[in-house]
């Protein structure tokens, strides 16, 4: 059965599921206007979720047809994937970050092959091993899934109201989890008057168990060197100033107290960058570090894709090791490997 949850003021959510995903759903919420109902994200692309997706909106009094607006947190597939067919069946706007709106464009522009080529080569330069590698050498022509997510219409612009008749809804940009990440306040008296500043739909930026992958969204073409921990990291201030009433995250569940769950999560990654900076007393390619780090299972237990993940959130933390005079890399060394100074 379809769960739907009633926020009160015009908000509800729908528990859209993930197919073979251990996070199991995205809660994509709906929020009433002067104009029709607009959605916060909207699901995986898949039937399943799909018929979840149109079950839940009749729950709420209305169907994918009367959609008004699709307002997306960030470019991945369990949040935008449904994108397209909500406007193609009501013809509603998406509207999206620019920063994430590039990455949409790139995906859809660029060919399975070079794909395949680009991570052959991030991997040889992390220091896979050959057996990782090797698959992507003998599958470039297959066709990938998830490369012709729905361009975007409109561009959120950070600080602005967006464009909701009836309702207050300011863009936060908060970068990290994807370059594009924003959560969204709304600047509305909390219907059962908890104590805080409005509502804050946090997207995957803020989550009340679980912390968000932080890897790498780079253009191939473009050398410029990001740092996706650092900017998460102050996003997670900001919002922890911000002191929502509660926040209505994209997984699990609504939580209040904002400020103590960013302070955790600041406390994690200070710890986590601690025990990194240790295992680097001897040099280490990033391929190496990820095989090292904690995960919520261990390394051998891992499937193929979520380690090209692992690998990249551990690039991520080594960036920001290297930033903040933590590390260095090794002159010379190919695959390159860094260690603690």
């Amino acid at each position: 059965m379809t769960q739907v949850y009633e926020h009160g003021g015009g908000v509800r959510s729908i528990q859209v599921p993930i197919p073979d995903n251990p996070l199991g759903h995205t809660l994509v919420y709906v929020v009433d206007t002067d104009r029709g109902p607009v959605l916060i994200d909207t699901g995986w692309d898949d039937p399943a979720s799909w018929d979840t997706l149109a079950d839940g909106l009749a729950g709420c009094g209305t169907s994918p047809t009367e959609i008004h607006g699709v307002v997306i947190t960030h470019h991945h597939p369990d949040h935008h994937g449904l994108s397209g067919k909500v406007r193609d069946a009501s013809g509603a706007w998406i509207a999206m970050h620019e920063a994430d709106g590039a990455i949409v464009r790139r995906t859809r522009e660029t060919r399975p092959e070079r794909w395949f080529a680009y991570m052959t080569a991030k991997l040889m330069a992390a220091g896979a091993p050959e057996d990782h590698i090797a698959p992507l050498r003998t599958v470039r022509r297959r066709t990938l899934p998830g490369f012709a997510p729905a361009l975007p219409d409109r561009e959120i612009v950070p600080g602005e109201l967006l464009d909701l008749a009836g309702r207050r809804l300011r863009a936060i940009w908060t970068p990290g989890h994807t370059p594009g990440h924003v959560c969204l306040h709304l600047e509305e008296e909390h219907p059962a008057q908890l104590p805080g500043h409005g509502r804050l739909f946090s997207g995957d930026h803020l989550l009340p168990k679980i912390t968000p992958h932080i890897g790498l969204y780079e253009d191939p073409d473009d050398a410029t060197v990001t740092d996706p921990l650092g900017d998460y990291l102050d996003s997670l201030e900001r919002i922890g100033r911000l002191a929502p009433a509660e926040v209505l995250p994209a997984h699990q569940y609504v939580f209040t107290d904002a400020a103590a769950r960013v302070e955790e999560l600041l406390t994690h990654h200070e710890e986590r960058l601690t025990d990194l900076r240790s295992l680097l007393a001897e040099p280490l390619t990033p391929w190496q570090l990820a095989e090292r780090m904690e995960w919520n299972r261990p390394w051998a237990q891992i499937p193929y894709g979520s380690r090209n993940i692992a690998v990249s959130e551990a690039e991520a933390h080594l960036r920001r090791l290297v930033k903040l005079g933590r590390a260095e890399a090794v002159a010379g060394s190919d695959p390159v490997t860094y260690v603690a100074v």
